[in-house]
């Protein structure tokens, strides 16, 4: 093969590659569409996996794992013998009864008493089954599949296994803190950037106290770049698109959206280049995402930097011009300078955030050298077993066909009711043994404290009502929510959660500890929670009163931003592994990085990215964000009212008629007499619509109902969340 030859079967290999990511991308989106249509067709109560399997061209084990509703009772199969656990036993509510001795297995366990375990036992006890939507019969055995039919794996093959502590040494290795790494008070000020608020749909652009009306007829990165600063010459370091979503326009010649926002991205930008970045709150390079996407330029001749960026990161502009935007935040502006001398709106929510609280770490004290970081270890272990919001759809026949009503009850800036305690210090590990040899009181006391729990759990067999504990879930989705009757599965749970699980309204569930993660109880957040609840009650204070349409409409959406600056700042710390998004002239494909993936092409440009995992961010607290999380999860099903001298949540709600969960909200088919103060976390009754209704199968068709619902809700006086 000559040299010729040899470039002319690069380049035929090439086509080749791009015509495989084409179809691979259509594949993918067939895939999708197919795995809904399974979903849906799961909600018929007479729904059957073998019928579905062959319409769908897959297995059983497929059809399952997509849809865990139309599992069979044959999907259980005996597991092998784990290593000891500590039971933890609640009360039967009149009395208690006896404990068991140290060699009784934990699952034979009788209920004792709030707070008491079981002794720590001398021997293994065996795993009960998991059982994916059926009870389990330990005692019989699985019957075979149908002779025409693949069998099915086991139920526990089918969902994903969390990862563990290592026994001994190795494990205890990780309870330490990253080497020179802390979150500290800065010892700079941030800068401020000037900004524009542009609607590329009709051309209006808000500078300070002037309007413009740019002429973008087809609203490319290049062309907004220079037309915006034709019209501010003095030039401006951030652009808010607040309407009109340009990198959507050729949302049709890409199968994702994900697509078409790299395109756009990435186009020629004549006089422009991508920023490779400067100072220490500046990033490098786009920012790829479906919705918001981040392009960040510079001067290919000067030294001129800006960001282009979607308003739509600090809250909701549908229909909402771009003075208002703007007023909204010069608004959030001086509320945040009323708790902050020095405040400044950073990029986006959660980088303001981040900021704001660094600017209350103490700086005399026990913390005066900061927050130490986990080890890298522990971080990646909250980062695959603490999940966020709870998200779920229940349909029938776990609840009816056709509903009375639909009713939405939103939590009301819930995250910061959650803020007041969190995780500080060395943490501990806490084995099974080590809990089981604790007493009564220090076990309760530890199951309060901020920590992180693997647990072996246990759904009773009278249980008729929704999941509390979070399982690992089969198929795409992170979580699920067991609740059938005599299901075991085994995952990680914050401390408020596995409490809520004993001490629930319905009955106790039996929870077996395996390992944990226990924490010093701290208030490393208090002071930036409690400033930013202070500047979204002004806020909302003055959207109620202000007599202005335009500045009540502004105020309400500072508020808004408030809540997006503590939620998002709370993810902040959770410090996901990165990917990195990169481009390469087709000219220069070599350049690839080697581990890179291609997520797109053009003509031109070579799009990829790439994982680089953990960075050293002095300030990621996982365990904070967790610990919050759980908290907000457990506080949607189960919450007390100290002042009211009530409970609100679902579980207070009669089974069978909660029919989702969507991280803040609960939707219920009756309304519920909980109170609301219009304090953050109470229950917001934001949209009731009146039945019958056929009970959606889809998030589509919840979120239709919802809509529908909000419109038809009464006005309340008071602001949600």
């Amino acid at each position: 093969m000559d040299a010729k030859t040899y470039n002319a079967q690069l380049a035929e290999l090439r086509a080749l590659r791009d015509d495989i990511k084409k179809t691979q991308a259509t594949l993918a989106k067939l895939e999708t569409d197919r795995a809904r249509q399974i979903t849906a067709l799961a909600g018929y109560e007479k729904a059957k996996a073998e019928r579905i399997a062959p319409a769908a061209g897959l297995s059983l084990a497929d059809i399952v794992a997509i849809a865990p509703i139309l599992a069979p009772d044959q999907l259980t199969s005996p597991a092998p013998a784990v290593q000891a656990a500590a039971t933890v036993a609640t009360p039967e509510p009149t009395s208690a009864t006896t404990l068991p001795t140290g060699t009784e297995l934990a699952q034979e366990q009788a209920p004792a008493q709030v707070g008491t375990v079981a002794p720590a036992m001398t021997r293994p006890a065996p795993q009960p089954a998991m059982a994916t939507g059926t009870p389990t019969a330990p005692s019989a055995p699985p019957s075979g599949p149908a002779p025409d039919a693949a069998a099915p794996p086991a139920a526990e093959e089918a969902l994903r296994a969390l990862p563990g502590i290592p026994e001994g040494p190795d494990g205890d290795r990780w309870f330490a803190h990253t080497a020179n790494l802390a979150s500290t008070h800065p010892n700079f000020t941030q800068q401020a950037r000037s900004m524009v608020f542009l609607d590329t749909g009709t051309g209006a652009m808000v500078h300070r106290d002037q309007t413009f009306r740019l002429d973008l007829p087809t609203a490319g990165a290049g062309e907004i770049l220079n037309a915006v600063f034709r019209a501010v010459p003095d030039g401006v370091e951030r652009i808010y698109i607040t309407a009109g979503a340009p990198w959507h326009r050729q949302a049709d010649q890409h199968p994702f959206l994900k697509d078409s926002v790299a395109a756009w991205l990435n186009a020629p930008t004549p006089g422009w280049r991508t920023d490779t970045g400067r100072g220490k709150d500046r990033m490098a390079g786009h920012f790829v995402h479906p919705r918001n996407p981040v392009g960040r330029y510079q001067r290919e001749n000067g030294d001129q930097h800006v960001e282009i960026r979607s308003a739509g990161e600090w809250f909701d502009t549908e229909g909402v011009e771009p003075a208002t935007i703007r007023d909204a935040f010069v608004l959030l502006w001086k509320a945040l300078r009323r708790h902050w001398p020095d405040a400044v709106l950073m990029g986006s929510p959660s980088q303001t955030g981040r900021d704001l609280w660094t600017r209350t770490i103490p700086t005399k004290g026990q913390y005066a050298d900061g927050y130490p970081v986990l080890s890298e270890e522990l971080r990646g272990l909250f980062h695959a077993t603490a999940g966020q919001g709870r998200t779920e759809l229940i349909t029938p026949p776990r609840i009816p066909q056709q509903l009375p009503a639909l009713v939405e009850y939103d939590r009301t800036f819930a995250y910061a009711k959650h803020t007041w305690k969190s995780g500080v210090g060395t943490p501990r590990r806490v084995t099974a043994n080590t809990f089981a040899s604790w007493s009564q009181k220090e076990q309760t006391k530890a199951l309060f404290a901020c920590g992180h729990w693997h647990v072996r759990v246990t759904v009773p067999e009278t249980w008729n009502h929704v999941g509390i504990l979070p399982a690992p879930a089969p198929g795409d989705r992170a979580w699920h929510y067991p609740a059938t009757p005599g299901t075991t599965f085994t995952t990680w749970a914050g401390g408020p959660e596995v409490y809520t699980a004993l001490s629930n309204p319905m009955g106790p569930w039996k929870i077996e500890i395996l390992d944990g993660i226990l924490f010093d109880d701290g208030k490393p957040l208090d002071d930036w929670s409690k400033k930013l609840k202070e500047a979204w009650s002004s806020l909302t204070a003055q959207a109620g009163l202000n007599g202005d349409p335009a500045q009540r409409a502004a105020a309400q959406l500072a508020s808004r931003a408030v809540r997006a600056i503590l939620l998002y700042g709370i993810g902040g710390f959770a410090q996901r592994p990165r990917t990195v998004t990169g481009t390469t002239p087709r000219t220069m494909e070599r350049e690839v990085p080697a581990d890179a993936e291609i997520i797109g092409f053009d003509n031109e440009t070579i799009t990829w990215q790439r994982p680089t995992g953990f960075t050293r961010d002095p300030n990621a607290h996982p365990e904070w964000a967790a610990h919050i999380w759980s908290s907000a999860r457990s506080a949607l099903l189960s919450q007390r009212h100290r002042d009211d001298d009530t409970y609100a949540g679902a579980l207070h709600a009669p089974p069978g008629s909660v029919v989702a969960f969507r991280t803040d909200a609960v939707y219920l088919t009756r309304p519920q007499p909980w109170p609301y103060h219009g304090q953050p976390g109470d229950y917001l009754n934001k949209g009731h619509l009146t039945g019958p209704l056929t009970a959606p199968t889809t998030e589509d068709e919840l979120l239709t109902l919802r809509d529908k619902g909000r419109t038809t809700q009464q006005p309340t006086t008071h602001q949600g969340s």
